[in-house]
């Protein structure tokens, strides 16, 4: 996730559920997981074991990280992030937000999306571009990724809005890198909004920018919105 991500973010992954055992939750935390299973506890401590040493690393006070409106996670004054868990990773992204305005990231298990998923999550455009990139490299399950940038984008929407957006509210452009040397693979997205878009430092934002990666048997995405004093805040692409 990192080399997906400017050098002004911290981000701190776990691969595998093994750091929640033992983890310590502040009491604001325990009170949110009552009726948790023992899965969505163990993936809640994780992310949040991963939060505090982000913050540790930015130079914030570690404290408690707590879902808020649809379940967007609350950070300390003057910081942003996003937080993802799937099956066997975690991982916290942290920023002052002097820095950024915005930022998602998101990790899925790089496997083809349940039948019919992808109907509901692209739009006619993005399905023909799927097809392009899908003959370019098959091995690349298309319609994962495009779903996790959805997710990304979303994480970015939601803490500049305050509302939901529908998988039809951005039209998500892919874009495929030359192949690394260690075969991973990797590339850009841009996300139009296709509804208004927030405003950042008194401009509207009409387009998300961010940075995708194929490796390790996961697909992750990121993206980042810039404050107006500097550019478009993307990954290096490693």
């Amino acid at each position: 996730m990192e080399e997906l991500l400017p050098e002004s973010v911290v981000v701190v992954e776990s691969h595998g559920d093994d750091e929640a055992e033992g983890a310590t939750l502040y009491p604001e935390e325990l009170a949110v997981l009552t009726r948790a299973v023992g899965k969505r506890r163990r993936e809640f401590t994780t992310v949040r074991v991963c939060a505090r040493r982000a913050m540790e690393k930015l130079g914030v006070a570690p404290g408690p990280v707590l879902p808020g409106e649809r379940g967007a996670p609350q950070w300390p004054e003057g910081v942003i992030g996003s937080m993802t868990h799937c099956e066997g990773y975690g991982a916290a992204a942290l920023a002052r937000a002097t820095d950024l305005a915005s930022l998602g990231i998101d990790a899925e298990p790089h496997l083809a999306l349940p039948e019919d998923v992808l109907d509901a999550v692209a739009l006619p455009g993005e399905s023909g571009r799927l097809d392009r990139l899908g003959a370019r490299a098959p091995a690349v399950h298309w319609d994962r990724l495009l779903f996790s940038a959805k997710e990304s984008v979303y994480k970015a929407w939601f803490p500049l809005t305050g509302k939901w957006l529908d998988f039809s509210g951005a039209d998500i452009d892919i874009s495929l890198d030359e192949a690394s040397a260690t075969g991973s693979l990797s590339g850009s997205l841009r996300a139009q909004l296709l509804v208004p878009g927030p405003v950042v430092d008194g401009a509207s934002v009409q387009a998300f920018d961010g940075r995708w990666t194929v490796q390790g048997g996961l697909v992750a995405t990121a993206v980042t919105v810039p404050r107006a004093h500097s550019g478009p805040a993307s990954g290096s692409g490693g």
